[in-house]
């Protein structure tokens, strides 16, 4: 994620902000430009300061803390909450804050699949992503999270970090976020569009394994048996093991993690130099999204996660990226960033 800078005043801004905590000027994310911009009230619209054009307020500002702005003459709602069919019940205690919480993750999420150039939808149809954030209603009826044909249901329990933390431990996962979840399903999606319906199966096979083999007994046989002790030799997580879609999944939620982690790192001009290092310091100056090159990825990945851990633990917080990218998990990022980089080309 990009560092922003309110325009009129110059103070640091993080990407949520609807107010500069300095000068007090109203601010929103222009979707097109994908800059966060200060902006002056005329009569009935906004004008961005950033690139002087006319806006409006996504409709959600008010509930969803939207700060994304609508082109004056669009639709109601901005480019990520547009991709909403189903909300919460707003009326039940609890559901706000949930639905507030998860519009925050989709929004980062939109900005990335943006920032690569990726499609939001199928080429020559109107079916592209969607979104239904569900509660249960009855415990015997659980609202599984998942991903369906563009149609991604995330259980907005994920939403309540309690909750969230209780499944982390059950599942015995090293962590568990919702934009972590909502990157895992987003891959799924791009599976679809960019390897079955792109002509890739069996360039993806080649490397994840054949997908074709029933999804059903591997789900079973992963709960009932779990991952194989030595699952950190080929793949970036336990669950990539279950089947060869949610390898897929896992890898490009971990390629996203990467990209989106050493961006934020490149706006800061953040440089690691390990001393203990022969091979000099890991310099952040390049464009994460946009380098042709998938090693330089790597060599900047590795020590910015190892300087990334040894923080955290020095506040006494578990390690941000609790994962050792093994020779085969890199060769899969490798089809991921190949794969994008096809796309947005």
């Amino acid at each position: 994620m990009r560092i922003f800078t309110c325009q009129n005043c110059g103070q640091l801004l993080h990407f949520e902000n609807v107010v500069c905590m300095r000068c007090g000027m109203t601010l929103g994310f222009l979707p097109d430009p994908l800059t966060l911009s200060a902006l002056e009230l005329r009569g009935d619209r906004w004008i961005a300061r950033a690139d002087g054009g006319e806006w409006r307020q996504c409709a959600n500002l008010a509930q969803a803390n939207c700060n994304w702005m609508v082109p004056v003459g669009d639709e109601t709602y901005c480019p990520s909450c547009a991709l909403d069919r189903t909300i919460p019940n707003l009326e039940v205690p609890g559901n706000p804050d949930r639905w507030q919480a998860l519009e925050a993750a989709k929004r980062r999420l939109v900005y990335a699949l943006k920032r690569f150039g990726l499609p939001l939808s199928s080429p020559g149809s109107e079916k592209g992503l969607a979104f239904d954030f569900l509660a249960e209603a009855n415990p015997a009826e659980p609202v599984l999270t998942g991903h369906d044909d563009g149609l991604i249901t995330i259980n907005i329990a994920e939403a309540d970090s309690a909750e969230r933390e209780k499944r982390r431990v059950e599942l015995g996962e090293p962590y568990r976020t919702l934009l972590g979840h909502l990157r895992h399903e987003v891959g799924h999606y791009y599976w679809d569009l960019l390897v079955r319906d792109g002509g890739k199966v069996e360039a993806s096979r080649a490397v994840f394994g054949d997908e074709s083999v029933s999804y059903e007994e591997a789900l079973q046989r992963h709960y009932q048996s779990g991952a194989r002790p030595d699952w950190n030799l080929s793949y970036v997580s336990a669950y990539a093991t279950m089947h060869p879609w949610e390898d897929f999944a896992e890898t490009w939620t971990h390629y996203l993690h990467m990209v989106d982690t050493l961006d934020t790192a490149a706006s800061f001009g953040l440089a690691v130099d390990p001393v203990v290092t022969t091979e000099g310091s890991a310099v952040v100056r390049f464009d994460p999204y946009r380098t042709p090159d998938f090693d330089r990825l790597v060599e900047a990945w590795v020590p910015l996660t190892v300087a990334l851990n040894s923080l955290n633990r020095s506040m006494g917080q578990p390690d941000v990226y609790p994962f050792a990218l093994s020779p085969p998990a890199v060769e899969k990022l490798r089809f991921v960033h190949e794969l994008v980089r096809d796309a947005a080309a």
